[in-house]
């Protein structure tokens, strides 16, 4: 049964993928990971700092302290569903932050963490705000990747 299963679900993504996908919104900045990085800013884009720390706490926007405790001591909710983000610069190059931030299940296939940059194409049970629309635009990527590259 589990046999039978496995193959439905392959025959299943194959369809998927060989379908004709919708075409990209006009905005959207095509990126390439290379050995588990994307080494070049999204859109040759310049990334804030502060205006990084600023959407990484901001429920409305990267939200990441909802699932990662971040070095911002006046927030006193931080979440503790991904690892913590302190000193994350000195784990991570400038560029696997950013393939982190763009689409983590490029790294890890069964993380729970959204692609915030991810092809919209290939989003799954999407708020209708979001259908068609990657969660931020590639200049917030590249304020947020900006800052987490200070946390040394």
């Amino acid at each position: 049964m589990r046999t039978l299963l496995t193959l439905l679900v392959l025959i299943s993504v194959t369809a998927t993928t060989a379908q004709e996908l919708p075409p990209l919104p006009s905005d959207y900045c095509h990126w390439k990971a290379d050995h588990l990085a994307i080494d070049e800013a999204l859109c040759g884009l310049k990334g804030n700092p502060a205006r990084g720390r600023a959407l990484a706490i901001d429920p409305h926007g990267g939200n990441c302290i909802a699932c990662h405790h971040l070095p911002v001591p006046e927030e006193s909710f931080h979440g503790t569903i991904g690892p913590p983000l302190d000193k994350v610069a000195s784990r991570y190059t400038e560029g696997q932050l950013r393939l982190r931030v763009v689409d983590e299940q490029q790294v890890n296939p069964f993380t729970i963490m959204p692609g915030f940059y991810r092809d919209p194409r290939l989003a799954n049970r999407v708020a209708d705000a979001y259908w068609g629309k990657t969660f931020l635009t590639a200049q917030q990527v590249e304020d947020i990747v900006a800052w987490l590259v200070t946390l040394k």
